[in-house]
């Protein structure tokens, strides 16, 4: 057992992390139980602690019963335990809501139980709702040691510990994106390529993440509150720089969507004065500069 958890280990990409406690967001699925294994045998190595932090979103009547399975899981790999309880309601938008509420949870530093099966499917999800080389990229690797396993290696890991994983009913709820993506497209996509794409569409998001932090480098030299700077700079750059400042002081908020940023080029160079951007905010020229400001409602979508 403990030679196979080594080679899954080595898999993992935890170096960043050495000498520091680690924090692993943990629901008592397969994926995140296997964080926390592996983030434990790794600790064991570097003389770092290990938190896991359990988010009961007050959706599932057995909430407290997950929440006790991950406490045993705790003590068995020597973890410390922080539950977190909220209150989501069912309706539209669910996944998304309980997502961005479990994210503010935990906290910007925490591990995240993603697999490149997650990869796979987070980077055909976004490519369907129209996104460029970043939603190829799909999620970075930073807070992600477990994207070069598969989701079969994480549930041999459970094996291994003697642990029986929580299963998510919403993994097999076909009202969803994601859960349509797994059990319907990439199989249907394995079945025309007659080979696994998971693999290369995994490949695919790592080397677009590398473009993309080139892309947001070269962009950061551009001054999105500079209207003639802006105007001038190639326009990839232009666009980049713009979504990253309407996403501050919020950088893991959504970006902005494509025509929100063409409006402000717009602005920028000198066909409009201002516009809106979503949110309650409009971007205004004044004197060559951009500025973001609250939008009272009275200036429709665009002024000229």
């Amino acid at each position: 057992m403990g030679l196979e958890l080594e080679n899954l280990l080595e898999q993992c990409s935890f170096s960043p992390h050495a000498g520091r406690d680690l924090v692993c967001g943990v629901s008592g699925g397969p994926d995140s139980a296997a964080l926390l294994a592996l983030s434990c045998r790794f600790a064991s190595g570097s003389g770092s602690a290990v938190t896991a932090v359990h988010v009961d979103h007050g959706i599932r009547a057995d909430g407290s019963a997950e929440a006790a399975h991950v406490a045993a899981l705790c003590d068995q790999v020597g973890a410390e335990l922080r539950v977190v309880r909220l209150e989501l309601t069912d309706g539209p938008n669910l996944q998304a809501r309980a997502r961005e509420a479990r994210h503010a949870a935990l906290g910007p530093d925490a591990l995240l139980g993603h697999t490149a099966d997650d990869q796979a499917e987070t980077v055909l999800a976004q490519l369907m709702r129209g996104g460029s080389v970043d939603a190829l990229a799909g999620m970075r690797a930073d807070r992600r040691p477990l994207l070069g396993l598969r989701r079969s290696d994480t549930e041999r890991i459970c094996e291994l510990v003697g642990y029986e994983p929580v299963r998510d009913p919403s993994n097999t709820d076909r009202r969803y994106l994601r859960t349509r993506v797994r059990h319907e497209l990439i199989p249907l996509l394995c079945d025309i390529a007659g080979r696994d794409v998971v693999p290369l569409l995994a490949r695919s998001a790592e080397l677009a993440a590398a473009d993309s932090e080139l892309l947001d480098a070269m962009a950061a030299d551009v001054d999105p509150t500079n209207a003639n700077e802006l105007a001038a700079a190639p326009v990839a750059l232009a666009r980049r720089a713009i979504r990253a400042w309407l996403r501050t002081p919020h950088p893991r908020r959504h970006p902005p969507d494509a025509a929100a940023v063409e409006r402000v080029l717009d602005v920028a160079r000198g066909a409009h004065r201002a516009t809106e951007v979503g949110g309650g905010r409009r971007v205004s020229r004044s004197a060559g500069e951009l500025r973001i400001e609250a939008d009272d409602g009275h200036h429709g979508g665009q002024t000229g």
